[in-house]
């Protein structure tokens, strides 16, 4: 066990942080699979993430844009994904310019299939450790998109109201 982890006899386990870790490798291997066989059929992925966090790493004028949260789509057209451990980075056309992102799981705030309406959200909870839970069915709906690709140049940026705290 590690630090600050007692017994399953009462103590403390820290079931966010694992279920965050489990639904975590949940996103990764679909990643793992997206980036040797291609996206399968309709399956398209909307990634949600925090452009605050420490170790994401993105052209300066994205994070300008959103200097909180941002979130990529990976359908049509996307380039390079490459998935480690801790991480995953991918290039995406923005304006017109490819831009590579790497972002590490743990800035990830929520996840979305809309093909088969299926959503996993990352949120912080009371303690500030990160927790997780997944969406299915009728509960998730498609996002909405902020600015289709026509108004910015296919920036390829929607905003996941569905994973906002009301």
């Amino acid at each position: 066990m590690t630090s600050g982890q007692k017994s399953s006899d009462g103590g403390d386990i820290d079931y966010d942080a694992l279920i965050r870790a489990a639904l975590v490798g949940v996103v990764r291997d679909l990643l793992v699979d997206t980036a040797k066989n291609g996206l399968i059929g309709n399956h398209h992925f909307y990634l949600a993430f925090s452009t605050t966090h420490p170790r994401v790493a993105m052209p300066e004028r994205l994070r300008q844009q959103h200097p909180k949260d941002m979130t990529i789509v990976l359908q049509n057209q996307f380039w390079d994904l490459e998935v480690d451990d801790a991480w995953f980075s991918v290039k995406l056309s923005f304006a017109g310019k490819l831009e590579k992102l790497v972002i590490p799981f743990d800035a990830l705030v929520g996840f979305l299939d809309p093909s088969v309406q299926f959503a996993l959200q990352f949120r912080e909870v009371n303690t500030g450790k990160p927790a997780a839970r997944a969406v299915k069915g009728a509960d998730a709906k498609p996002a909405e998109a902020v600015d289709g690709p026509e108004a910015d140049g296919g920036n390829n940026v929607i905003a996941l109201d569905i994973f906002r705290k009301q």
